[in-house]
């Protein structure tokens, strides 16, 4: 059964440094391509994403 295409992306800014936090979150905001502040990338939206977004939504923007 093919998946269902999802056209829906998500921004996300990164808002607030990342130094300080835990090296798990640290991580997390490198894993989405946030290398500096105030960069937006654009990500197709899935579970997986969101997860990752709501470990560390005191440190970034979204927007949909």
């Amino acid at each position: 059964m093919p998946k269902e295409q999802n056209d829906k992306s998500i921004r996300v800014t990164l808002v607030r440094s990342p130094i300080g936090y835990t090296k798990d979150q640290r991580a997390t905001a490198r894993a989405l391509g946030l290398r500096r502040m105030h960069q937006t990338v654009e990500h197709q939206d899935n579970p997986t994403l969101r997860g990752m977004i709501q470990k560390i939504i005191h440190l970034v923007q979204v927007e949909e």
